[in-house]
């Protein structure tokens, strides 16, 4: 059965944003010991502008999940600034949708790269996974 994924084009944009919180740096989330935003958080936030790209144009009863990420974060945000992270449909091959994602913070670019996700359907997608933690027998 095929997915209808022809509202997701590639030129579609989402974002998502934070203010940096003590919460949201590095030696608060276990990938290092400075005190700016952690590498993971802006990871997160990437995926979040990808969800608010194309999640709310999907056929009812699918999602998107995360398979990919290649993005390189090369500068660092202080507590209390402003994180913007965007992303753009730049493919859709199947249920595979593709984003150039980047992060901005209130100075300078500090992330960019690409994204990847798949669209499931989550009833589907839910039975595998129960599946999996099923007892054997």
């Amino acid at each position: 059965m095929t997915i209808d994924l022809s509202k997701l084009k590639p030129g579609l944009k989402g974002s998502a944003e934070l203010v940096v919180g003590e919460e949201h740096t590095a030696p608060r989330v276990g990938s290092g010991r400075v005190h700016v935003l952690a590498t993971p958080v802006m990871i997160n936030l990437i995926e979040a502008a990808a969800l608010a790209a194309a999640e709310n144009l999907l056929p009812p009863g699918h999602q998107s999940l995360g398979i990919r990420l290649d993005v390189r974060h090369f500068a660092a945000t202080p507590v209390g600034m402003r994180v913007t992270a965007t992303a753009e449909i730049v493919k859709v091959d199947g249920r595979t949708v593709t984003f150039r994602v980047e992060a901005h913070d209130e100075k300078e670019p500090i992330g960019d790269g690409t994204h990847e996700r798949v669209v499931v359907n989550v009833e589907r997608f839910a039975a595998r996974v129960q599946r999996k933690i099923a007892p054997a027998g």
